[in-house]
């Protein structure tokens, strides 16, 4: 190929040769070595080096000040201050990337089981394989509902229509074709080419791949422009605590800065002293928590069929308040069934059989489960039929065309939506094709009432017509489905799954409101209802929601658990007024039509048998289409949003109570109330106590509400359990200072034991809104948290006591502390009771 000519414009048979390939594509080993030669087929940089991701933790600003600092310190002499800063330093980032990087490399393994594959050509077989494995030669077959897996020439095609408004903005779908009449330089012009991110409306193709990865022109794309998946509630929520914590970082370390000035302290141990501070308030393991529980939830969830492909969307199914979906599959087996062919009269007719088997049979486009329930119904002689054209189905027009000839006639065969169907007629036959009769308004009534009878059976009803067209007619266009001569209808029916009525009342329970968004007609989908038990509240038809507006539709929707004869765009517009109206819809789906709902649900879910497509653009993934199965990911979903929330709160009230304390102190002590690295330590310690959080256990109680993000209720409960901690700290002062006469040392070691008891044990108040006698903690999270408290008691007796700058304490003191202690959190728990009653949202 010469250099600077477009792939497209290039001769297929030059194009095998460049890449060194045939139409019966590449060997095993000529794969292997084009992918180390091209790189994975990905428009991602593969993640980072384990050492390179360590490293960077260091990076975090705070840590280096503090490193910094005390090198200076070790300059000065205090070398064993310096030895232990670094050391706590040290393992709590080291503690802090373990965590997370297993979790985020057991989260990606699992997002690998669902990955979408491409049918390939390999060794002369069909195979197959992962995206990332395609590579420039391959020769790939694509499919209705398939993704194009990378930029390419098509070989041999049948009726293949592609969806490429990805890469052109073009809303309808693109025909292709084997050979380009003449050279162009448009992606949009280029009839015989097709391109990763894409993908297949109707239709199949053979196809070369000349491009991959980054070289393709959705990578050219990437490299300019970085799409980022809007933020989810909670990803703004973190946002928003973040900024408050950078706040309160600043204004306390400024103020112990300018205080200690003002009191003409040592500059270097006071600003090694508001470093330790700054960490102290900053709630450094609150991304591992996040990634570990978010892990741990992913995990959990696939043990029980659910696969999580983005880790932050766990949050949103826990937040879930609405679930739309079609019944195909959720409410019903999934079964397809064809009960009955009849015609205008409403009895059973071969014929009408026979015309919706011989549409079924020679589509090549999307191949529907009616489709398949058709032919499966019973099989019928088609040798003496040939197919010569196919306007493909698609979900606008809710039909599809063939063109046969049985060297008699030639006739389009057309089957579809009934009201399509039927309005597209002006004749109709009855026993045989030779005679025809006028359509008149008293039989396209009865017609009418045929199919809402059988709509009202429970029966889901699609015409089938007919037109014989001339024999030197070699094409089929959507202008030719027109004065067609109505067959009569095909019936097919879709039972209710087994216990679908105790999951839709648990569902109910678990406060989400489930609603059909279905193209079947309003009388099958009462049926169904009314077969489940479910009541209908309000019904909305795509024909009424043609005629609304936005607001008037984000008006309507509330009351609606019924949304009928919808089309695609419609069902994006239902879940975006469900959204403007405050809501966390999520969308369960699986076929090409539903990726646009997919993408615009704050969580999209489709299943492990979906089309290419949806499985993409989904968030989550279930291994067994079942709402049984999406109920257990939902409480998952709040369990790891709860046991996130539980860390946030635990953080901010003590961290900032006892960074508060500490400010405090310094206004009235003669010296540091606790020393630099005595700071750390303490911070090191409850940052051990609060490792086991992820694997926590949930009241049952709060699992059975959505679990929405709240700042004003973190910000609330920070200020006051953590001023309720400063009193008891001030407390704690007094008793040092007017009972103990505690000098400095021994200031130091007795808050620094009274403020880990206090801020540890607090944990298992502040772990649950109930009653802590009545809600269990895990063993893990009991055994850490002790372990903490007692490391702490016996650090001032320990051979590291002096270097720490700790003193032994009395049993006095801590028959005192176990009095602080128990009316600490005898008062937190009173305390949180009442906040809980004022407060209208927060963790249940």
């Amino acid at each position: 190929m010469e250099k600077g000519t477009l792939f497209w414009n290039t001769p297929t048979s030059q194009l095998l040769q460049d890449l060194q390939t045939n139409e019966m594509g590449l060997a095993s080993d000529q794969a292997e070595e084009r992918l180390t030669k091209y790189g994975p087929n990905l428009l991602k940089t593969p993640p980072k080096h384990f050492l390179k991701e360590l490293l960077s933790r260091f990076l975090n600003p705070l840590v280096i000040i503090l490193l910094l600092a005390s090198s200076i310190s070790a300059a000065t002499g205090d070398v064993t201050g310096f030895i232990i800063i670094v050391l706590i330093v040290l393992m709590s980032v080291s503690l802090d990337f373990y965590q997370q990087y297993r979790a985020e490399q057991a989260a990606e393994e699992l997002k690998a089981s669902v990955a979408v594959t491409a049918t390939v050509l390999r060794d002369g077989k069909r195979q197959e394989r992962a995206l990332s494995e395609i590579v420039p030669g391959d020769i790939v077959f694509i499919g209705a509902g398939d993704l194009i897996p990378a930029d390419g020439v098509i070989l041999e095609e049948k009726d293949i229509f592609i969806n490429q408004a990805l890469l052109t903005g073009e809303s309808y779908p693109v025909e292709k074709k084997v050979k380009l009449e003449s050279p162009v330089q448009e992606i949009s012009r280029a009839e015989n080419a097709v391109f990763l991110g894409t993908s297949v409306v109707s239709g199949s193709a053979k196809v070369l791949v000349f491009r991959t990865g980054m070289e393709t022109s959705l990578g050219e794309i990437s490299k300019s422009l970085s799409q980022i998946s809007p933020p989810t509630a909670f990803d703004i929520g973190i946002h928003q605590f973040g900024n408050l914590i950078m706040r309160l970082t600043v204004t306390m370390v400024l103020f112990v800065v300018l205080v200690n000035v003002l009191f003409h302290r040592p500059w270097l141990e006071s600003f090694l002293f508001a470093m330790a501070l700054a960490v102290g308030l900053t709630p450094e393991l609150l991304p591992m928590i996040i990634t570990v529980t978010l892990s741990r939830g992913t995990l959990r969830m696939s043990k029980k069929k659910v696969i999580v492909k983005r880790l932050s969307s766990i949050q949103n199914l826990g937040s879930m308040d609405i679930l739309c979906s079609d019944k195909t599959g959720t409410l019903t087996e999934g079964r397809i069934i064809l009960e009955r062919h009849v015609d205008v009269k409403g009895e059973d007719s071969p014929e009408v059989l026979q015309l919706a088997y011989l549409n079924s049979f020679f589509e090549t486009g999307y191949r529907s489960p009616i489709d398949r329930a058709i032919i499966e119904h019973e099989e019928l002689d088609v040798r003496s039929w040939q197919k010569i054209d196919e306007v493909p189905f698609d979900f606008e027009r809710r039909r599809v065309s063939v063109l046969l000839d049985d060297g008699r006639r030639r006739i389009l065969i057309v089957k579809g939506a009934m009201e399509e169907i039927l309005g597209l007629s002006n004749l109709f036959s009855q026993g045989s094709f030779e005679k025809t009769y006028d359509l008149d308004p008293q039989t396209r009534e009865g017609i009418f009432h045929l199919s809402r009878s059988l709509e009202g059976q429970g029966f889901r009803g699609i015409g089938i017509a007919w037109k014989e067209v001339s024999k030197d007619c070699l094409h089929a266009h959507v202008s030719d489905e027109t004065e067609l001569v109505f067959a009569g209808i095909a019936a097919f029916h879709d039972p209710p799954k087994a216990g679908i009525k105790t999951v839709l009342q648990n569902l109910s329970e678990s406060h989400v409101s489930f609603r059909m968004v279905t193209g079947d007609s309003e009388l099958v989908t009462r049926h169904l209802f009314q077969q489940v038990g479910v009541e209908v509240t309000g019904v909305l038809t795509g024909a009424q929601i043609q005629e609304m507006d936005d607001p008037a539709l984000q008006a309507r929707v509330e009351s609606v658990n019924l949304f009928c004869r919808v089309s695609p765009t419609q069902k994006n517009r239902i879940i975006m007024a469900f959204k403007k109206r405050g809501h966390i819809v999520g969308y369960l789906g699986d076929g090409a039509n539903d990726a646009p709902s997919l993408h615009s649900a704050d969580v999209g879910i489709s299943v492990e048998g979906a089309v290419d497509v949806a499985k993409e653009a989904a968030d989550i993934v279930l291994l067994k289409q079942d709402l049984r199965t999406l109920l257990v990911g939902i409480f998952e979903g709040r369990r790891t949003h709860l046991n996130i929330m539980k860390y946030i709160m635990m953080a901010t009230s003590s961290n900032f109570g006892n960074m508060f304390s500490m400010a405090g102190a310094a206004l009235i002590l003669p010296f540091l109330p606790m020393l630099p690295l005595q700071v750390l330590l303490n911070n090191f310690l409850y940052d051990i106590s609060e490792i086991a959080i992820p694997l926590d256990r949930v009241d049952m109680k709060s699992l059975r509400h959505p679990t929405h993000w709240d700042i004003r209720f973190v910000h609330n409960f920070m200020w006051i359990i953590g001023l309720l901690s400063s009193l008891f700290d001030f407390v704690t002062f007094y008793v040092l200072i007017r009972l103990f006469h505690a000098d400095q040392v021994l200031f130091h070691t007795g808050w620094f034991v009274e403020s880990i008891a206090t801020q540890v044990l607090v944990i298992f108040i502040i772990r649950t809104r109930h009653s802590v006698f009545r809600s269990r903690a895990s063993g893990a999270l009991i055994l850490t948290s002790l372990m903490a408290v007692f490391i702490a008691i016996l650090l001032p007796y320990s051979p590291m006591a002096k270097d720490l700058g700790f003193a032994p304490l009395s049993f006095k003191f801590f028959l005192i502390l176990g009095g602080i202690v128990i009316c600490y959190l005898t008062i937190v728990e009173i305390v949180k009771h009442w906040f809980y009653s004022q407060a209208r949202i927060g963790p249940r």
